[in-house]
């Protein structure tokens, strides 16, 4: 994989398979846009913890919300340094030693500080989270009242210091093993729509959850 801009800062440099690190914005943005979670890393006066939550990307930040009382959140917007993780297993790759047996993937790592979103913009960006969920679903669904919208935080991180690292292709076996009767590539794997299921009678279908299992 060839590296097509250099690592914003020294913990972003990919140093293990160095060849496989990506650090342009294209990848970075194509990484996010397909993930529904992201895993955030942090340490408070209880240790460290890595905590899986929803997530969504605008232009160049990762946005995450969440209850006012959650611990992450409050950690978060206290201006403490973070490390957000997301990663898309594409397959596994069997090989024809137990050694070189691999996965391809697909990952990012984010590092910075979280910022709050203010109050008057919160309805706004929740609102692209529910398209990003589905297109057309904030034109749908209720939106949030005041209280409900008072007790919720709204967070973005800047994407200004990410690194993404991918894995693609077979097995990298020993010339010695090659001629080994066993099998040897690649099992694919996916993420894929099932069959929507509807919560009681519905009188119509939109787009969205009718192209679901077909996506």
């Amino acid at each position: 994989m060839t590296q097509t801009t250099a690592p914003v800062s020294d913990r972003t440099r990919v140093r293990r398979e160095a060849d496989r690190g990506r650090y342009d914005k294209e990848t970075l943005h194509a990484i996010i846009d397909a993930a529904y979670v992201c895993h955030i890393a942090f340490n408070d006066d209880k240790g460290t913890h890595c905590i899986p939550t929803a997530c969504w990307r605008e232009d160049d930040h990762l946005y995450i919300h969440g209850s006012n009382g959650s611990r992450m959140l409050k950690v978060a917007a206290a201006g403490l340094q973070v490390c957000v993780t997301i990663t898309h297993i594409d397959g596994l790759v069997l090989a024809r030693s137990a050694f070189n047996h691999s996965m391809n993937y697909r990952s990012a790592v984010i590092y910075g500080v979280f910022e709050r979103i203010p109050d008057e913009r919160k309805a706004g960006r929740l609102d692209a989270f529910m398209e990003k969920l589905a297109p057309g679903r904030s034109r749908e669904a209720r939106p949030g009242d005041a209280t409900e919208l008072a007790a919720t935080t709204v967070l973005r991180v800047s994407l200004a210091e990410a690194a993404c690292k991918i894995r693609t292709g077979g097995p990298h076996d020993s010339e010695e093993d090659m001629s080994r009767d066993v099998w040897a590539g690649v099992l694919p794997m996916t993420t894929a729509g099932q069959t929507p299921i509807p919560d009681g009678p519905m009188s119509r279908m939109p787009d969205y959850v009718a192209k679901w299992a077909a996506d």
